[in-house]
């Protein structure tokens, strides 16, 4: 391992032109690193770069002009990338990505991670983000990792040491924060319906968004949850502390929260400093049937841009708007299913632009990202109707019945032109 000052990083001693570049995505990125990437792309010769969701501005569209990105989605703030054509959208599952990396569809010559200072057994903590990490550091020719010391040291999977690192770069600089998202009496009207689906001692996988954190809010009084997720954020910990998330009825991982990655502010990172009862996870883990099949009541809350009357669910994009991403809802969708007692929710309004638009179609505007054979319930502020069951006309009345009622007639007009054709 190289120690180098951050002031003289120079990638060009470590890197050859057109080298793949994968990096620790949203709040885990290693801002220096990519900072001197975008600073340097000219002299370095290009570079491919795999992006994950975003909450930085490192990259803009003008890097362009010697950075070729590629990327799961329009996710946070590299949607305006997507906007400008400049980032080619992967659609796949994210439990495929470490085996896409390992295999060089994404190409990974050049790894860049956030890391805590080591602990006492010389143990450098992936800090805010393991997921696919681990198989980019083992696929790179170089690893260059930005030793933060406000990163906190998390409990996690396959700790770095000195042996893995190519090049250490010191630094000490704030993280990224990603604050709860405000929710208001739509979203709690939603978290109203979707909480007697939530059986007792459920255990947990949430996204990012209002929504989801209406329908945490809601579980404050609750005892005996657990938490298995791609991501976690400020809300968990709330819970956590007040007793409401034991991790006591899992069946695997009892009395750990297990997520991928860390999604929120400096309340979540300081909780997550050396805490026995939480562990971050690569997607070999928290995404595999191995896994997720010994779980208990496993209740997957997920959002959509839009569901058709027949159950498809569109998390991706609108029309030519890439907003979104595949990500790991199918997933989870998936793997509630195959959970003792296990429910699956897709929760969104019903309503987009003040109530124009309807969210539930007749046909979708975007691309299919999860499949009207996986859906089992879904939720708007009008009520939650569990498709699982349902045949194409009992699902087109049971949906059009938690519409916005000012929409519901023309959608059973499109009904039954969809029955005409025979879907």
């Amino acid at each position: 391992m190289k120690p180098i000052d951050a002031a003289a990083l120079d990638l060009a001693e470590f890197m050859r032109p057109g080298d793949g570049v994968v990096f620790g995505q949203g709040t885990a990125e290693p801002e220096t690193l990519t900072g001197a990437l975008a600073a340097q792309r000219g002299t370095i010769g290009g570079a491919r770069v795999f992006m994950g969701a975003g909450f930085s501005r490192t990259f803009q569209p003008q890097h362009a002009d010697a950075l070729r990105f590629k990327g799961i989605g329009g996710i946070g703030t590299h949607r305006k990338l997507v906007a400008a054509g400049c980032l080619d959208v992967l659609p796949c599952h994210v439990s495929r990505i470490p085996s896409l990396i390992r295999a060089g569809a994404i190409s990974c010559d050049v790894a860049m991670v956030q890391l805590s200072p080591p602990n006492e057994r010389g143990e450098y903590s992936w800090s805010l983000a393991n997921d696919y990490l681990r198989a980019a550091v083992e696929r790179a020719r170089v690893v260059i990792a930005e030793v933060n010391a406000q990163a906190p040291w998390t409990p996690c999977d396959h700790p770095l040491t000195d042996a893995d690192i190519t090049v250490r770069v010191d630094t000490d600089r704030p993280l990224l924060q990603l604050p709860a998202a405000a929710f208001g009496e739509l979203e709690r009207r939603i978290a109203a319906h979707v909480d007697p689906y939530i059986p007792e001692h459920a255990t947990l996988q949430v996204g990012i968004g209002a929504i989801p954190e209406a329908i945490v809010a809601q579980l404050a009084g609750r005892r005996g949850l657990g938490v298995h997720s791609g991501m976690i954020g400020d809300s968990v910990a709330d819970l956590m502390e007040r007793g409401a998330i034991t991790n006591a009825h899992k069946g695997v991982d009892e009395g750990v929260t297990i997520s991928g990655v860390l999604f929120g502010t400096d309340r979540l990172y300081r909780f997550s400093h050396r805490n026995p009862a939480l562990r971050l996870a690569a997607l070999d883990y928290t995404h595999a049937g191995s896994t997720v099949a010994r779980l208990k009541r496993l209740v997957s809350i997920n959002s959509a841009l839009e569901v058709d009357l027949t159950g498809q669910v569109n998390a991706e994009a609108l029309g030519a708007d890439y907003l979104g991403a595949v990500g790991g809802q199918v997933d989870f969708v998936r793997a509630a299913r195959q959970s003792e007692g296990g429910v699956s929710i897709i929760a969104l309004p019903a309503t987009a632009r003040g109530g124009a638009d309807s969210r539930i179609v007749a046909r979708l505007s975007g691309p299919v990202t999860t499949a009207r054979s996986e859906v089992d319930l879904v939720a708007t502020e009008y009520g939650a109707v569990r498709l699982a069951g349902l045949g194409l006309r009992e699902r087109m009345r049971a949906l059009i019945g938690i519409a916005a009622p000012e929409h519901r007639e023309r959608l059973a007009e499109q009904a039954g032109l969809l029955q005409k054709e025979a879907i």
